[in-house]
């Protein structure tokens, strides 16, 4: 399999070897201008016009049949519109076009607005002065956006699970780092109190548009009563499904909060995650780093965390994507910097043979990359299952739903395209996400993201949008480095995907029924396989967590020679809701604080009652399976007969047989620590989850230096005796390599 992958990605490689000869090659600059013919001594000044230079030339056919590579030079270039390369603009398989930050020139793209640091003065309103506390006060300093040439600061809108993904209100950066709106509290959360009203649940079709009351729990909240604009975020029910909702009023008398949106599930509380920060207060920017906006006088207000002198300022102005790649081939785009957007950082659509290579996109309001279409909503009194949206350019928006109802769509996204080597970091609704290949026709993508390091992920939307998230058939996930969230590593949609060689460290840090690698609720999502990763300190011991985490009807993944250390999901290292064809076999995992595997009988116990709205005549498997791909016929079913029989009546309208797991199995896997029993079974006897020659054990197996986290395999370790046939995992592959972009 990794042969055909590499001679898949052969034509991709090749036509960007260098040809420096042959090259055409256009320079900007900031000391270029746009009336200069573009050479090295006079170069442009901005990526349009080399855009639009290199345009003429190829109609003239005076680069027709040579290379032709954009060196863009040092600076920030900031962008008032989408920078866009379409079809045109791309290139040939003889004829390769790059876009490429000259030498090792520090070159940002930003869809942001400079600002200079001696436009922010000392407070002079008394008014303003007084609702800082006095620490606060001295450090403080003010920024008229106005007369900084700022129109549009956005506007707060609600968001969350299950909500369009929206462009951020105007943020602010610090030394390429974001700024926190004041908030409180400034570390940890608040808990939900006493629910009056759970408020409107648009989730079963509520649409009454009520907020929810509930009753403080911290007397903070006195001081922000007949405030506006006060938003708070978190987790309101359901530990997976987060929200960022108006207080419409705080009553200090009744010690009440009223919200001023429904929450997707209703408001609960008396769990540990139903809980919340309150955001977008002046009173509480009391630290470093805080800032906050008032929209009605236009003033800035921010702390800043070190000396403003030289201080690199910038606020986001574009909500379009920063950079848009649509239609192009054989290009290449590498070696830059793309921050300072409200939305994308860079979008992809309708591409082939395409790299995005060496590149930094952080600092934006939405997702990192985006490698296809996202969704419309067309009704927004609709939820998840009334959902009504179509496909759409340039944005996530209404991604979630459109796919969750449209599970065979195609979001154009293209083939044999690469994000290589690229940083992704700080973005506010996930890091990358790929698409490519057809699912209805099991048409892989061959798309692929590569030795990419994705972190810190979340700052706004959070379940689902994970560090890397894919869908379509036939991708690559390998060699990446995904850390520091709260939230999901990889989230999964599709078919035939590979994710091997991965590095997945301390995420799931602070979220509930989540796991850093995720599929469910479809079985037709068959195929995919987890292979040579090393997860590693994941999870929440205090939280429901998983390791994989095989949700709802999950079927046909194999999760084989891959290491996990330190896991600290309560609900098992691979879990299971009535999974079929699950294989974990060959893994090595360490110091586990649960069972290795755990399968429940879901629709024998807790899920009983939505076995009916699952599988029955309506039910959305049985869409799924029946109207979106008809399982029962090519390519599914010559592709995957084991599934033949999902919907085989057992009692006609209560029992399926896809209400019952098989086909699951446990084998040859080596377990130092946890439970003498690996296999853990909830809900009868239905949990089927079979064990085979796994060795648990207390003592070292064999390991080069378990001390310092080489998990690698000593030549003479007693595993290989203990477990026949056992082989070593590839442990010095897992992760970042070295290449020209990571030296």
């Amino acid at each position: 399999m990794m042969k055909k992958t590499f001679l898949q990605l052969l034509p991709l490689l090749l036509f960007f070897l260098p040809i420096v000869l042959l090259s055409q090659e256009i320079h900007v600059s900031k000391k270029g201008n746009d009336n200069n013919p573009g050479t090295k001594m006079k170069p442009l000044a901005t990526p349009e016009a080399a855009r639009n230079l290199l345009r003429e030339m190829r109609a003239k056919n005076k680069g027709q049949g040579k290379p032709a590579t954009v060196f863009i030079h040092a600076g920030t270039y900031d962008l008032v519109n989408t920078f866009v390369l379409e079809s045109r603009d791309g290139g040939t398989e003889e004829s390769p076009i790059t876009w490429m930050a000259n030498g090792s020139d520090n070159v940002i793209l930003s869809g942001g607005k400079t600002i200079s640091p001696d436009l922010f003065k000392k407070i002079s309103n008394p008014a303003t002065l007084k609702r800082l506390i006095k620490t606060a006060a001295d450090q403080v300093l003010e920024l008229d956006i106005h007369a900084a040439g700022i129109t549009n600061t956005g506007k707060h809108r609600q968001y969350g699970h299950a909500l369009p993904v929206i462009p951020s209100t105007m943020e602010l950066f610090f030394n390429h780092e974001p700024m926190t709106l004041a908030r409180y509290p400034n570390k940890g959360d608040i808990k939900i109190g006493k629910v009056k009203d759970a408020g409107s649940v648009p989730r079963v079709g509520d649409k009454s548009n009520r907020g929810a009351v509930f009753n403080y729990t911290d007397e903070r909240h006195t001081k922000w009563a007949g405030q506006q604009n006060i938003w708070i975020q978190g987790t309101l029910n359901y530990g997976f499904a987060d929200d960022y909702n108006p207080i419409a009023t705080i009553d200090t008398i009744s010690k009440t909060v009223k919200l001023g949106k429904p929450h997707l599930y209703g408001v609960g509380a008396g769990n540990d995650f139903q809980s919340y920060v309150a955001i977008n207060i002046l009173e509480e920017l009391d630290m470093p780093g805080e800032w906050f906006l008032d929209e009605s006088s236009g003033k800035l207000y921010l702390w800043p965390p070190a000396y403003m002198q030289g201080a690199d300022i910038k606020v986001s102005v574009l909500e379009e994507p920063v950079i848009a790649l649509e239609g192009v081939s054989y290009l290449r785009f590498s070696g830059m910097k793309i921050e300072g957007g409200r939305g994308i950082g860079l979008y992809m659509e309708n591409c082939s043979y395409t790299e995005v290579a060496g590149c930094t996109i952080r600092n934006v309001g939405t997702t990192g990359i985006v490698m296809g279409q996202g969704a419309k909503l067309l009704d927004e009194n609709s939820s998840v299952d009334d959902y009504v949206g179509v496909p759409v350019s340039r944005q996530v928006g209404s991604y979630q739903n459109h796919i969750y109802n449209n599970t065979t769509w195609n979001r154009n996204a293209g083939h044999h395209n690469r994000i290589l080597s690229c940083d992704v970091y700080n973005t506010g609704s996930g890091g990358i996400m790929l698409s490519g290949g057809d699912k209805k026709t099991l048409t892989p993508g061959n798309n692929t993201v590569e030795n990419c390091r994705v972190s810190l992920y979340n700052r706004r939307n959070k379940f689902t949008y994970a560090g890397i998230r894919v869908d379509g058939c036939g991708n690559r996930i390998a060699h990446n480095e995904i850390f520091n969230s709260d939230w999901h590593g990889i989230f999964v949609h599709g078919n035939e995907h590979i994710f091997e060689y991965n590095h997945i460290h301390d995420v799931t840090l602070n979220s509930n029924d989540t796991s850093p690698w995720y599929i469910g609720r479809n079985p037709s999502d068959r195929g995919n396989i987890v292979r040579y990763n090393f997860f590693d300190h994941c999870g929440n011991k205090n939280r429901m967590n998983m390791g994989i985490y095989c949700d709802d009807s999950s079927s046909d993944v194999l999760i084989y020679g891959n290491v996990f250390n330190d896991m600290l999901t309560d609900h098992g290292v691979l879990f299971s809701n009535t999974g079929w064809h699950l294989i974990m076999k060959n893994n090595i995992v360490i110091n586990p604080i649960a069972h290795t595997a755990v399968t429940s009988a879901n629709y024998y116990s807790w899920a009983a009652p939505q076995a009916v709205e699952m599988f029955g005549e309506n039910g959305i498997v049985r869409k799924r399976l029946i109207k979106d791909i008809d399982f029962q016929s090519p390519p599914y079913s010559t592709k995957y007969p084991a599934l033949m029989p999902y919907l085989d009546v057992i009692t006609p309208g209560k029992e399926w047989q896809s209400m019952r797991a098989r086909g699951n199995m446990l084998e040859g896997n080596l377990i130092i620590g946890g439970p003498d029993n690996p296999i853990k079974l909830l809900g009868g006897e239905h949990a089927q989850m079979e064990g085979k020659n796994n060795w648990v054990t207390k003592e070292d197996p064999g390991f080069v230096d378990m001390k310092n986290k080489n998990f690698a395999m000593k030549a003479d370790a007693k595993v290989f005796q203990m477990i026949p046939g056992f082989e070593p995992v590839p442990f010095s592959k897992m992760g970042i390599y070295k290449d020209k972009y990571r030296k």
